[in-house]
């Protein structure tokens, strides 16, 4: 090796020093170190050179550099020069001493440098040393550690506490040759005595004193000599912590063993340190009283040990502290805190990293109520301000907790002091906090940034109330300092912080606390100063205003004390102050947005009722000066509904709020005031305080009077002018509403304004613009009356006289509007309707009567308002009224509804008056709507509904033209029926309702037929099941009778039936659906099948029972599948919708009709009535689902049913998937059952083959599954199933080709293919796809092909030709260098080149060896072991006959199996484990081929590196010119994506040099060795660096 090169060498692993990876480090100084061991003098000159030219290199750098340095000295020194020694003791003796600090690594590893050096040159080194010694001045502690060190490890002298005094005091040493180190042997001896005798002696002061001794002695031991005591050592003293009381000189000597041990490097430290950590934090734990120094200064030399540990195992530390700050123990926990403090603060290089970890342990302790933990905290957070903490995520929790406790109340902690126990107010946990908060704002700089503007989010909250003095005078501080840094940095960004409040909520805030401005030290003052100083963010109009009025404010504050305030004066001059700010910024949003927040922040001060009360009078004031009139209206709205009125104050407050505003907005305040009184929110608010019936009255009056609070302020406020003009209009209407009170005074009051305004009514001259309409308020009036009556008992005849009053009052002009009329009517039937049924005669007569009178005034009323239309509309209208009750689930209304219906259309027909002939268009409606009740639980209901149909029926006549005494013999026939009704036999019942049904449809015209039956249908809900019963048995009547007629309607029969069976709960009504929907389909089987097939998705369970109704009879069934058969093949599967993003695939989305005939064909064939069709349509039926189920793969439902899927199907619907293909895939499995293939479907069960049709990973897997099951069970039918599949090779869909020819080609895996004689079927079929566009397709031949190898290997040599020419065809499909025919071309050689003729495959051997060759670093782990398991087949197949091209190729592949053994995939490495034991053979070297026998067989653990070296061992050996072609190979490799190979690969490197000879070097370019390794240095995975530094150590062989 040249000079030129050992260099590069050295400098590339110097270059790789400044590795953050540890074992890399490590690795990079023993290259050196190795380095070194060759060439020591190049080696130290390049680190010298290094050191000197990379000035500003980190110290710990530099530290590793020395000690690489040292180790190639220790045992290199002799071969030194004195040139290069002195070169190497002056950069020692400058990097030990260049900086006065204590750096203990850097240094020790300089000074080990030097003491090696010494070792051969002791002169030279004593000479620098002593030249760093200056008389007068302190010695640097480095230069005599030194001393020490070199008189330990050249035994010259002794060197012991007087040489350290001497050289402290080097102007009076007499003799400046003294050494530190032959006292060693004596300083160990006496330490021997002191620490196995003297310590265990019984007198406390001498094992104290002996203690104290032993610290310092530690630094005067040996290292090894101090290695070897501590794990006695430092027991021993830990031990002495249970015996004395006074701990500080154990605690001292122990930090200063720690030091010594630490200074060593030790590593005994570590196996103590669990122990050493719990004595010293149960030291921390102990209460320090004020009053003992030593145990003050005991807790100061914990701390120091902890630094100590903190220094050298930081994260061992962390592990213990970190976990003990969950505990509830308050010592424990505050001991804990103290160390986490003094560590943040003492070790706070090693603590960087540590951060977010240390965050994160402070979640529990935040929530610690105790007051000496929380100060703690506190203390330990201001630590955290100090050193970045806070700047980290996490840290705004530190911040909310300070501020949290800023707002504990300031003389009341959560927590008392105990007895005994001083905890004066200046340190209780508020006081610490306000300090820590003002100091961290105003002196820690980098807390600038995170404080602003954060800490304004904690101005607004309520909980934060007690810390707004603190808060306000931080922000101050901030804000100034801010403004100083210019104005882009004092503004506030607000769309950037979301959590701050807006300027509306600081204003607001900030204004409303100031009206009391001496609680919470001063808040008002804060809170001004705070406003005044953030006007830029407020409002850029307000600067020169508030400088000049907030100093006239604070100035007032100073004048008085909170004594001598007069308040009303301070709030009017803030409210002036907040007028004129409002005057200057006349911005009409910004006052409105003010406004809302004031609103929003009045639930803010229930606990302070007088700053609500001037909250109120600002939000009036502010309301004042806005001009959108929305913005008052609303605003006034939310202050009436929240208002607390029970508070006297807030009653006060709101009237002020009123009168200020109406100053500027009297119509808008008088107009809300209005809307209130009238609004449901008053309304409710009365029900709700009606409640509590021992204060309803008080509370009913506080809200009553609140709102004559606000009228008489309004008065008092606003000008008068316009108050004397709204009194006459606006006022009456809203104080009327009052009447309800039963306060004696508050309604005298009320009335007595209602009298005033009357008489004002009375004596204007504009009495009509009030728009009164006597009439209508009357009625309304009597409305009223009525409705407030107990709904469920009749005491009184207030209902009669209102109707009575209402009945005159119809015939009255002008007419009432169609809503009036409406209210009446539903007003006056709920009135009666709801009433308890009538007493018997001798529960009392009077209230019988006075039912009977009421409800004879009802009829009238009713007959009066049928009088004024008297056309089937009004009549209609009338029973829509009257059908609510007719349908009640109660006996006794139905039979009131019931006969007022039949009151009104006898009515109707004695005065019926048909001037022309027009169809009584509402027949069907009507007849439907009575009809049911014919089977009614209550006779008189029976009774009255037959005559109900009876009237309608002559209706109908007398609309056709008949005279009114007119008989029709069928119609007639009803009345003939009535007798049979009075029957409670339900058979008889029935019976007769059928025979109502046949009249109905004797006498019904043929356009009412529809709309009979759909109102039917409605009947099917009804809550009496009676009638529900004869709906269904009317419903079957007419459609056997009339069904004929009905084609058009079928959609719409079936429909509605459908969505009515969802309706209804009787569990007749089921079967008698299925019944309609059979009926319907015997007569138009087509249109019913259709009809059902536009029933939506998911199909409901009624849904699926009618499509189950139609199996019931097996012709109708075979009919009925080959329509769903038909309606499948008839439409796509699918619609390929427009990909939002370019490039994407467009999704597919289902089309609905033939997903709709897959749902429908498995509910059909879940009836097992539907067997015989099932079979006689077999084939078809499989192969037309097996397609349905390709086609669907990875098909999307619509977007309306996948919303409907993501809310979860009702309880109604289905339970099935209605996703597109495992419908399909249910339905085929449901075929399979009902044909007799039980055993096919139990195979698919078992094997999971449904759900792996159902997805697009999985779905040839299923198909496979398939055939499968289907040759072993189902083999008799698979001549007729392939028939029908033969034309599906030219199938549109790909996926339908795929599945098909997955389907073939797993029954060449079976011998059912040639015991059916299907063999040369299936190969031609498959040959025939050969040339397929779809990879998968062409893929799926290969597979099926390769298959022979195990359904009929005897039949592979006849085919082989055949076989091999497809295999190799598939290594070179297509121009994708990955495509899966090739993979699959691989499986399939794997599998077959046992069984095929050895000359047949010869021809190719070496074309497959090289075509897969580039497959062994594919990136695709599948690839990559389909490859190599073939090559090793390949090479199994040619043992003791392989060629020499083909042994070239397996020359070739060693080092890529060989490197891929550590591929992350097992399966490629368990391949390459095969490929290498099947390679052996032809390697003709015996030893290789046993160490591959020996380690790579299956199932054992592979030591790589062992192995490796092994190997590289036997291939130098046998095959030395394999050098440079091996080491090119691994050049490749350090580029590899995979971590493992890439850190395999210098592994490899570094055994085959270590292995060769001088003589290979020609073979090698060792600078392009150089330079890759050096590539690799920076390679992401610490691994792969470790690899290639200790590769490039072992270059230095090829010197």
């Amino acid at each position: 090796m040249t000079e030129s090169s050992m260099k590069k060498l050295a400098s590339t692993l110097l270059d790789a020093i400044t590795d953050k990876d540890p074992l890399v480090q490590e690795q990079v100084c023993s290259a050196l170190c190795s380095l070194g061991e060759a060439r020591p003098v190049e080696t130290l000159r390049a680190c010298e050179e290094y050191l000197r030219q990379h000035d500003k290199l980190a110290h710990p750098y530099r530290a590793a550099v020395l000690r690489a340095m040292e180790r190639v000295l220790s045992s290199r020194a002799s071969e030194l020069d004195k040139d290069t020694a002195s070169t190497i003791i002056l950069l020692a003796s400058s990097e030990m001493t260049k900086t006065k600090d204590l750096v203990w690594d850097w240094q020790q590893a300089a000074s080990g440098v030097l003491v090696a050096v010494g070792r051969q040159f002791i002169s030279k080194v004593m000479e620098e040393l002593l030249r760093r010694l200056h008389p007068g001045t302190l010695p640097h502690c480095a230069v005599l550690h030194t001393l020490a060190s070199l008189s330990v490890a050249n035994a010259l002298q002794r060197f012991s506490e007087g040489a350290l005094e001497y050289l402290a005091n080097l102007d009076r040493a007499p003799d400046p040759t003294v050494r530190k180190d032959a006292f060693a042997t004596d300083i160990f001896s006496a330490y021997d005595v002191l620490f196995h005798q003297w310590l265990q002696s019984r007198e406390a002061k001498l094992r104290l004193a002996v203690v104290e001794a032993l610290g310092p002695m530690s630094h005067l031991l040996p290292s090894e000599r101090l290695e070897e005591q501590l794990p006695k050592l430092l027991p021993g003293i830990l031990a002495l912590y249970k015996k004395h009381a006074e701990t500080f000189y154990l605690s001292k000597s122990l930090g200063q063993i720690l030091e010594a041990a630490v200074s060593v490097g030790s590593r005994t430290l570590e196996t103590q340190l669990d122990a050493l950590l719990a004595a010293l934090h149960s030291q921390i734990c102990v209460p320090v009283e004020s009053s003992s120094p030593l145990v003050m200064s005991n807790q100061k030399e914990v701390l120091r040990c902890f630094t100590v540990l903190a220094c050298s195992s930081p994260d061992r530390l962390l592990a213990f502290l970190l976990p003990r700050l969950d505990t509830s123990n308050e010592r424990t926990r505050v001991g804990t805190l103290q160390v986490v403090r003094h560590v943040i603060n003492s070790a706070a290089a090693q603590m960087e990293d540590k951060k977010p970890f240390i965050l994160s342990s402070m979640r529990l302790p935040l929530l610690d109520t105790n007051s000496k933990v929380k100060r703690a905290v506190v203390q330990v957070i201001s630590a955290m301000a100090h050193h970045g903490y806070l700047e980290q995520p996490g840290g705004e929790a530190m911040i909310e907790y300070i501020v949290q406790q800023c707002a504990l109340p300031p003389e009341q902690e959560p927590e008392k002091p105990g007895p005994g126990s001083k905890d004066p107010k200046a340190d209780s946990v508020r006081a610490i906090s306000v300090r820590t908060l003002y100091l961290v704002s105003t002196t820690v700089d980098r807390m600038s940034h995170v404080l602003w503007p954060y800490l304004l989010q904690f101005l607004t909250p309520v909980r934060f109330t007690g810390a707004l003095t603190p808060l306000c005078r931080s922000l101050v501080h901030l804000a100034q300092k801010r403004q100083e840094a210019g104005a882009d940095a004092f503004l506030i960004q607000y769309d950037a912080h979301a959590s701050l409040p807006s300027p509306y909520a600081v204003t607001g805030r900030l204004l409303v606390v100031s009206s009391s401005p001496y609680l919470g030290d001063g808040r008002g003052a804060a809170a001004l100063r705070l406003l005044s100083v953030l006007h830029p963010n407020i409002h850029p109009l307000l600067g020169q205003h508030w400088e000049t009025t907030v100093p006239l404010l604070l100035g007032y504050l100073d004048e008085h004390t909170e004594e001598t305030l007069p308040q009303e004066e301070w709030e009017e001059k803030l409210l002036m102050f907040l007028r004129d700010t409002l005057a200057i910024i006349s911005d009409n949003a910004w006052i409105c947005q003010l406004s809302l927040e004031l609103c929003r922040q009045l639930p803010c001060y229930d606990e302070a009722p007088q700053e609500k009360n001037f909250l109120y009078k600002c939000i009036g004031t502010t309301l004042g000066a806005a001009s959108s009139k929305e913005v008052v209206r609303k605003h006034l709205q939310e202050l009436l509904e929240t208002a607390r009125y029970q508070e006297e104050a807030e009653r006060e407050g709101l009237a002020c709020c009123f009168g200020i505003c109406a100053i500027s907005h009297l119509e808008d305040t008088l107009a809300q005031l209005e809307d209130f009184v009238r609004s449901e929110v008053f309304r409710k608010s009365i029900g709700i305080l009606n409640i509590f019936k021992d204060r309803s009255e008080n509370e009913v009056e506080k809200v009553k009077s609140a709102l004559i609070l606000c009228y008489g302020h309004v008065a008092a406020r606003a000008p008068r002018e316009l108050v004397l003009a709204k009194v006459e209009s606006d006022i009456l209407r809203n104080i009327c509403q009052h009447f309800s009170t039963k306060d004696p005074a508050l309604k005298l009051c009320l009335v007595q304004s209602v009298c005033m305004v009357s008489r004002a009514i009375c004596s204007s001259t504009q009495a009509g613009s009030f728009h009164f309409t006597r009439k209508a308020e009357l009625v309304a009036q009597m409305m009223e009356f009525i409705r407030a009556e107990p709904p469920d008992s009749l005491r009184t005849p207030i209902r009669k006289k209102a109707m009575l009053t209402c009945t005159y009052l119809v015939s009255v002009e002008p007419a009432l509007d169609e809503q009036a009329r409406a209210d009446v009517i539903h007003g006056c039937l709920h009135s009666i309707m709801a009433l308890l049924p009538e007493p018997k005669e001798e529960d009392g007569g009077c209230q019988k009567s006075l039912y009977l009178e009421t409800l004879h005034a009802l009829e009238d009323l009713l007959t009066s308002l049928l009088q004024r239309n008297m056309t089937p509309q009004g009549l209609q209208i009338m029973i829509e009224h009257l059908s609510p009750w007719i349908k009640s689930p109660r006996g006794h209304e139905r039979a009131r509804a019931l006969g007022l219906s039949a009151l009104l259309l006898r009515y109707f027909l004695e005065h019926l008056r048909v001037s022309a002939l027009v169809p009584f268009h509402n027949l069907g409606l009507l007849i439907g709507l009575f009809s049911p009740r014919c089977a009614d639980l209550w006779p008189a209901t029976r009774q009255e509904a037959v005559d109900c149909v009876y009237s309608l029926l002559y209706l109908q006549l007398g609309y056709e033209g008949f005279s009114r005494d007119y008989r029709d013999d069928v119609a007639e026939r009803l009345l003939s029926l009535k007798d049979g009704l009075v029957h409670p036999d339900p058979a008889i019942l029935f019976h007769t309702c059928h025979s109502v049904g046949q009249i109905i449809a004797k006498r019904l015209p043929p356009d009412q037929l529809i709309s009979l039956l759909l109102t039917m249908f409605e009947a099917l809900g009804d809550p009496e099941k009676n009638c529900s019963r004869a709906a269904t048995v009317m419903i079957n009547c007419l459609l056997q009778e009339r069904g004929g007629v009905l084609q058009e309607k079928v959609p719409e029969i079936v429909s509605v039936l459908r969505s009515k069976l969802q309706e209804a709960q009787g569990e007749h009504v089921l079967p008698a659906a299925q019944h309609s929907v059979y009926l319907l389909a015997t007569q138009h089987c087509a249109a019913v099948v259709s009809s059902l097939l536009g029933s939506p998705l998911p199909l409901d369970s009624h849904t699926c029972m009618l499509w189950r109704a139609l199996a019931v009879e097996p012709r109708l069934a075979a009919q009925v599948l080959g329509l769903l058969l038909e309606k499948m093949s008839r439409d796509v599967p699918f619609k390929e919708s427009r990909a939002f993003l370019l490039g994407r695939t467009p999704d597919r989305v289902a089309t609905l009709l033939p997903l709709s005939a897959t749902c429908a064909l498995f509910e059909v064939m879940s009836t097992p009535a539907a067997g015989p069709a099932v079979l006689e349509l077999y084939p078809q039926l499989f192969v037309v689902l097996l397609l349905r189920v390709s086609c669907t793969v990875g098909v999307q439902l619509p977007r309306n049913l996948q919303a409907q899927e993501r809310r979860g199907a009702s309880p109604a619907l289905a339970t099935r998937n209605l996703e597109p293909c495992s419908s399909a895939v249910d339905t085929l499995r449901s075929m399979l059952l009902r044909s007799g293939s039980e055993d096919v479907v139990q195979r698919m069960d078992l094997e999971g083959g449904w759900e792996l049709l159902r997805t697009s990973a999985g779905h040839e897997e299923g198909a496979t599954r398939l055939a499968r099951a289907m040759a072993e069970h189902a083999g008799p039918r698979l001549p007729l199933v392939l028939k029908t599949l033969a034309c599906t090779h030219s199938s549109a869909y790909e996926n339908q080709r795929v599945t098909t020819t997955a389907f073939l080609a797993e029954l060449l895996n079976s011998n059912v293919a040639n015991d059916l004689m299907l063999l040369d079927s299936l190969l031609e079929s498959l040959a025939a796809r050969q040339k397929d566009t779809c990879a998968s397709v062409r893929r799926l031949v290969l597979r099926g092909l390769a298959n022979l190898a195990s359904g009929c290997p005897d039949k592979v040599r006849t085919h082989g030709p055949q076989l091999l020419t497809a295999m190799i065809g598939g290594l070179d499909d297509g121009d994708n260098p990955h495509s899966p025919v090739a993979l699959e071309a691989m499986l399939g050689l794997a599998r077959l080149v046992h069984l095929v003729e050895s000359w047949d495959l010869r021809s190719g051997l070496l074309h497959v060896a090289i075509r897969i060759r580039p497959f062994f670093d594919s990136e695709k782990m599948e690839f990559r072991t389909a490859s190599i398991r073939l090559f090793g087949h390949l090479n199994k197949v040619c043992h003791g006959d392989c060629e020499d091209v083909f042994l070239d190729q397996v020359v070739g592949g060693l080092a890529p199996l060989l490197l891929h053994l550590q591929d992350p995939q097992a399966t490629v490495a368990s391949a390459c484990r095969f490929a290498l034991r099947m390679c052996g053979p032809n390697l003709a070297c015996e030893e290789l081929s046993a160490a591959f026998q020996k380690h790579l067989q299956e199932g054992r653990a592979l030591h790589f590196g062992e192995f490796l070296n092994t190997t590289c061992k036997h291939l130098m050996h046998h095959f030395p010119d394999l050098l440079g072609r091996l080491l090119t190979t691994c050049l490749f490799y350090f580029k590899s994506s995979w971590e493992n190979v890439r850190a395999a690969a210098p592994l490899f490197t570094g055994f085959l040099v270590l292995h060769s000879e001088p003589r290979q070097q020609p073979q090698v370019d060792l600078d392009q060795l150089i330079a890759a390794l050096q590539i690799l240095l920076k390679d992401p995975a610490p691994e792969v660096r470790t690899r290639a530094a200790e590769a490039l150590g072992r270059l230095v062989k090829l010197a």
